[in-house]
């Protein structure tokens, strides 16, 4: 079991027995008074009519044990041990569920890839709903959705049904299966209590995708990889974590959902690995009301940009920084996890419709997706040697470093922020020039693109921005600072004809 602040990924320690009592807080209950006993007779007749009770709630009691009974044989229970550096040997308990594939013939476990993370097949053991002890063919594992696949042959196998989880609304009953605190062929009852819950920190795992379906059916290490089933008998999700403060179920319960574990399978199953879209760009991630008003959008909607990256789809698409985007191929987008899940899990190649709020109102632009894997290595994103686009301004512009400072002959510990071309069209062509340095906005110093942006923002509704300007060499140009007053209206004015 493993922790990050009052996130649980809900696999569990290996224990030698399960004490229970004080350390869940019982108390004792208070003596209540006690009704008259019944007498033989009325016991008799209540106990006929329970047996021929077709309530609600009988029916209801009787679809859930239907369920239990059609998905159980295909829950099983995962044991793997692994070396952990300084720590020796560690074993890991965790849930799984067998599957059939449409890529690839045969049966295969899905569970969580922490479950068996960095653990070698021989380490990993699969036990059966019936009693057989099994170990995996093969192991793949996607960390970025917390997936593993687990391909395993035996005879007389059942596999569960895929479920659509896009189909779930809140407040839709749902099952949890599988094997918390290693007590096997458990099942917990309850409901979805939320869907698109994003931003978790899951341990020490790095999740890209996270789409997670909230749920408050009891779920606890062991838990993880483990089906989360509907009233159709169908996995919607693969339990992976639980909100808790104590390590145990607090009623709120995270799973992946089905329609992300399922493609996940199948691009392992047909590539061995995900191939996953990109964009090319960088998304402001304290995007928060307050910067929204300052662009003039009427609500906090979608995500900015707050870099767009050479040579990316993005830049040949025409997306600039600043920009909002409020739709991604008709879906509207949240955040900017909500983005970054739905380009990454779309097809690579495909073309696809925007929606981008830009100077106070909506256009549409078109990009082509493309391969993230063709990122350089240890990189999120080709970062651009000749700086980032501040097209307000017609400026090219990059942080003053230590280094760069020194290059240029600046004090090490100047800051600002580098104009590394200008554009001969823009607003302040007559004024500014390469290796000039930005210090502040009016009052506020800027030493970076997003203090940049904000101080702007501060400033959208005034016609005249006082820029602070370093100029270095002042053997030649016969100064070293100087204001420089950025007419807007006489920009929009040129603009216009």
């Amino acid at each position: 079991m493993r922790q990050m602040s009052t996130l649980v990924l809900c696999g569990g320690t290996l224990v030698a027995g399960l004490v229970l009592g004080a350390g869940f807080g019982w108390s004792t209950f208070p003596r209540t008074v006690q009704a008259d006993p019944l007498d033989s007779a009325t016991t008799e007749r209540l106990y006929r009519e329970l047996s021929q009770d077709t309530s609600a709630f009988q029916e209801g009691s009787n679809l859930l044990a239907k369920i239990t009974a059609v998905c159980s044989p295909a829950v099983v229970h995962i044991q793997s041990e692994r070396k952990v550096p300084g720590r020796g040997r560690e074993e890991e308990t965790g849930s799984g569920v067998i599957m059939n594939s449409a890529k690839l013939s045969g049966f295969f476990v899905v569970t969580n890839a922490h479950v068996v993370d960095k653990t070698p097949m021989e380490s990993i053991s699969i036990h059966l709903n019936d009693g057989r002890q099994l170990q995996p063919e093969r192991v793949w594992a996607d960390p970025q959705t917390d997936v593993a696949i687990l391909r395993v042959n035996a005879p007389n196998l059942t596999a569960a049904k895929w479920g659509d989880s896009m189909r779930l609304d809140i407040g839709h009953m749902v099952l949890a299966m599988g094997s918390p605190f290693g007590l096997s062929r458990s099942v917990t009852f309850g409901i979805i209590s939320a869907k698109g819950r994003r931003q978790l920190k899951l341990g020490q795992s790095e999740v890209l995708n996270q789409d997670f379906l909230q749920t408050d059916a009891a779920i606890n290490p062991g838990n993880s990889g483990g089906p989360l089933i509907d009233m159709q008998g169908r996995v919607v999700g693969i339990n992976t974590a639980i909100a808790s403060s104590s390590g145990g179920n607090e009623g709120i319960g995270f799973s992946i959902p089905s329609h992300l574990v399922q493609r996940v399978m199948e691009q392992l199953l047909e590539h061995g690995v995900v191939t996953r879209a990109w964009i090319g760009v960088k998304l402001d991630d304290k995007f928060d009301s307050k910067a929204a008003t300052k662009l003039k959008l009427d609500r906090l909607s979608g995500t900015r940009v707050s870099e767009v990256f050479p040579n990316s789809p993005a830049a040949r698409s025409g997306l600039q920084f600043d920009d909002v985007i409020l739709n991604f191929d008709a879906t509207d987008v949240q955040d900017h996890d909500h983005l970054i899940n739905l380009v990454s899990l779309s097809p690579i190649g495909k073309r696809i419709q925007m929606v981008v709020w830009r100077g106070g109102k909506k256009i549409n632009l078109f990009i082509v997706l493309a391969d993230r894997s063709e990122l350089p290595a240890n990189s999120e994103a080709p970062k651009s040697e000749l700086g980032v686009p501040v097209r307000t301004m017609g400026l090219t512009v990059h942080p003053l470093d230590e280094d760069l400072a020194d290059q240029l002959g600046h004090s090490r510990a100047a800051r600002g922020l580098l104009i590394m071309s200008v554009d001969r069209n823009g607003p302040l062509s007559q004024r500014l020039q390469p290796y000039d340095i930005i210090e502040a906005i009016g009052r506020t110093t800027v030493s970076t693109l997003d203090e940049l942006t904000e101080a702007l923002n501060a400033n959208a509704d005034r016609d005249s921005v006082v820029l602070r300007i370093h100029r270095g060499d002042s053997a030649e140009s016969g100064l070293e600072e100087q204001l420089i007053v950025w007419k807007r209206a006489q920009q929009a004015e040129s603009s216009d004809r």
